[in-house]
């Protein structure tokens, strides 16, 4: 069994995607139907949504569409990881409308496309600690020179759950294992941040990665936070960049080759259903 906790679906008819202009390998439509279709064939039973970094007005319409999807019969979806503006003055008010949402498991606001200070504001910081006892998690997707603001945020809000997206965002092309590696042990000091082995499959040289090449990456994320603060996803479809979901599951077998049942299990699905409540 695998709980995918990172699938983007895509959909430029109801809403709007500005950044999709800049990623034409990406700018087209991807559907739950066709995400489905191959994750059944390699054994994902249950998923949540990420946010697709939508534009701002249409944040709560790209929920609202998702739910929908998760009403159909037999479908996988279990909740969304929603996007949110935590540098606005509305977010409390924002926060109070998804509460009320059990759909609703956590938040992201994009980080490694603005700049580097914004969440250093006050605001965005206050903010933050409103999620502290609501049970809803903050993702954090960072590269690797912003872990440390990454760190800071976890230390000013040591009641929030905050899970950092695919393994921290290495730069695997060009090998840059330093000082990605130093920050990820310095994160994972912190209780109250999980890791996403996920995605990491983009970072690679199309065409010519292999299981080797994410290892050091995947081993050392895993190392750092332990079995029981880890969790997986497929980030489709920016995972097709780099080979696909077939190809990314594959290789995460192969990684977890010397694995117990038991720590495949805890990465796969367990600890996701866990954290996320999916049970």
């Amino acid at each position: 069994m695998i709980v995918d906790t990172h699938l983007h679906l895509i959909d430029r008819s109801v809403l709007r995607y500005p950044w999709l202009a800049g990623v034409p390998a990406l700018n087209r439509d991807f559907s739950y139907d066709e995400y489905a279709v191959e994750a059944h064939r390699v054994g994902v039973e249950r998923v949540l949504h990420m946010e697709v970094d939508v534009d701002p007005a249409d944040i709560e319409a790209e929920t609202a569409r998702v739910e929908g999807l998760s009403r159909q019969p037999g479908s996988m979806l279990a909740g969304v990881i929603a996007s949110c503006r935590p540098e606005e003055a509305d977010f409390a008010t924002y926060l109070e409308r998804q509460r009320t949402n059990p759909f609703v498991k956590g938040f992201r606001r994009v980080l490694h496309v603005v700049p580097d200070d914004l969440s250093e504001g006050a605001l965005f910081r206050d903010n933050i600690k409103r999620l502290g006892g609501t049970g809803l998690s903050f993702d954090l997707v960072v590269l690797p020179h912003q872990i440390p603001k990454a760190t800071a945020l976890a230390d000013l809000a040591p009641n929030v759950q905050f899970v950092l997206d695919h393994c921290g965002v290495p730069d695997i092309k060009g090998n840059g294992e330093h000082p990605w590696r130093e920050h990820m042990s310095e994160i994972a000091r912190r209780p109250n941040v999980a890791a996403k082995v996920s995605g990491v499959v983009a970072y690679a040289e199309p065409g010519s990665w292999t299981a080797e090449t994410l290892r050091p990456y995947v081993e050392h994320t895993i190392g750092a936070f332990g079995w029981d603060r880890v969790v997986w996803g497929s980030d489709w479809p920016v995972c097709t960049l780099g080979g696909g979901l077939s190809t990314w599951v594959a290789a995460t077998h192969a990684l977890l080759s010397g694995s117990s049942v038991d720590e495949r299990d805890r990465l796969l699905f367990a600890n996701a259903s866990k954290l996320w409540q999916l049970d």
